[in-house]
């Protein structure tokens, strides 16, 4: 329905749009040549269409996103926008015809106020050089997700992405406290706030997180930070089977502790990571368990968990040393999904979260997957919160390898809600799982979310042909 309502202006690269564009943009900002613009077509997805655009603008203020606003409402054009690209769902897969908006350049730490706990951010700023910048100031911004080193905090917003942390300290929406919002008619929105607290009107600030580029840009974001903590220590714990180490994480959960990080590797990633970069992890294991605290004096709460995974039949258990051995640790599970895709040359990434408690059996389902489709499919989790990353590894010049990948990874997403889980936990909908999310959802839930889509874009030009 959506789509039906685009009329692209003709020949736009070498018509009005392209000049149009330029009136408003610095030479520099706008791209035109296909052999460029085809470099902006693709995240990271497998599996997802993508068109060539008819142009990429790369706006450096608020004013030339508005301006591209403007040109592509009167004009009818579809607006794709994007960030690093790290993506997994095909979010920001370009439309055949559109203007790609990179807000890669808008890349600015605007304020860091620690007496109000907050910054305020432009969308192109890399997650890892905001934490590093709000680290100088006492202070700490907990979303982690594991592409941190390149992925922008717009992406972040626009995905509602997670990270290792997000069993003590939550998901990217927990921090999202305002937004300035650039709506597909150009006008500027403001939501949310600056304060600790605040409940005017509807909470329109969720609403864009998450909403995949689909209802506005944005343009600026306040955060919620917290007190730097102390550095985590991290303890290894083997498992013979994966249904102990799930067992482990029920006992651990169960017993209130709160660790900082509870993080699961089956046997197929270890020996990626091993492969990948000679981490040394221990390939004997069925299944590898990391968990961390950040309290002043962590012993104790590794001493107990280390207690609840020995009773849950692990096999080994050692706690890191020091902060260098912990950090050793986390940069292998970081690898976990680039060491996969090291297999075959091609992965498809799932991201089903499924209750805690039914994480054995989520577990124990793909293993049987796996070996239906005769493919190897490594796994590794949020474990703590029961975000699973189910990776299958294909050769993409295969035709039915392919096939049977695709087929396995649509047999896993149907796993998780059966198991009363989600389709997505932390990467997104975008192009991959529309047809998941209506099942999932219903179709009044579809009904509803379709309505909200078009009070924000009536003219169905933000990021068409994602989400639903």
């Amino acid at each position: 329905m959506i789509m039906s309502r685009i009329q692209a202006a003709p020949d736009p690269v070498h018509g009005d749009l392209g000049d149009r564009l330029r009136a408003g943009l610095p030479a520099d900002a706008v791209l035109l040549d296909p052999d460029v613009t085809a470099a902006y077509a693709n995240d990271m997805a497998s599996f997802c269409p993508a068109g060539i655009p008819a142009a990429v603008v790369l706006p450096r203020t608020v004013a030339e996103v508005q301006h591209v606003m403007r040109v592509a409402t009167e004009l009818r054009v579809p607006v794709v926008p994007q960030g690093a690209r790290t993506g997994l769902s095909g979010g920001a897969n370009a439309s055949e015809g559109c203007v790609v908006l990179s807000l890669t350049r808008m890349n600015h730490i605007l304020e860091i106020n620690p007496v109000d706990r907050v910054a305020v951010v432009e969308p192109g700023v890399v997650n890892a050089a905001l934490s590093r910048a709000v680290e100088e100031h006492g202070l700490y911004y907990p979303p982690d997700p594991s592409s941190w080193e390149t992925c922008t905090i717009g992406g972040n917003i626009g995905t509602a992405s997670g990270g290792l942390c997000c069993v003590k300290y939550g998901v990217t929406a927990e921090y999202v406290l305002g937004l300035d919002v650039v709506l597909a008619d150009g006008r500027l929105m403001s939501t949310g706030r600056r304060t600790a607290k605040g409940v005017a009107g509807y909470d329109l600030t969720r609403l864009f997180v998450g909403s995949e580029g689909s209802l506005g840009i944005v343009v600026r974001a306040v955060l919620a930070l917290r007190p730097k903590p102390p550095r985590q220590l991290v303890l290894a714990a083997e498992f013979a089977s994966a249904a102990d180490a799930c067992d482990a994480v029920c006992r651990i959960m169960t017993g209130g502790h709160v660790p900082s990080l509870l993080e699961l590797m089956d046997r197929t990633t270890v020996k990626a990571v091993n492969a990948f970069a000679n981490m040394g992890l221990p390939e004997t294991t069925e299944a590898l368990l990391l968990a961390a605290f950040d309290t002043p004096d962590p012993a104790p709460d590794l001493a107990a968990v280390g207690a609840l995974c020995e009773a849950a039949g692990a096999t080994q258990v050692v706690p890191a040393e020091d902060a260098a051995e912990s950090e050793l640790l986390l940069q292998a599970r970081r690898l976990s999904l680039t060491a996969l895709e090291a297999v075959k040359g091609t992965t498809m990434i799932d991201d089903v979260c499924v209750p805690r408690s039914r994480l054995g059996e989520m577990l124990e389902g793909v293993e049987r997957i796996a070996a239906k489709y005769g493919l190897t499919i490594g796994l590794c989790a949020h474990a703590g919160d029961g975000n699973t990353h189910p990776t299958v590894c294909f050769d993409a010049q295969d035709a039915d390898e392919s096939r049977r990948a695709r087929e396995s990874f649509d047999e896993i997403m149907a796993l998780g809600l059966e198991l009363g889980g989600t389709i997505t936990g932390e990467h997104g909908v975008g192009v991959l799982k529309k047809e998941w999310l209506a099942r999932e959802i219903g179709p009044v839930g579809l009904e509803m979310q379709r309505a909200v889509k078009q009070v924000f874009d009536p003219l169905g030009i933000l990021n068409p042909g994602k989400v639903f």
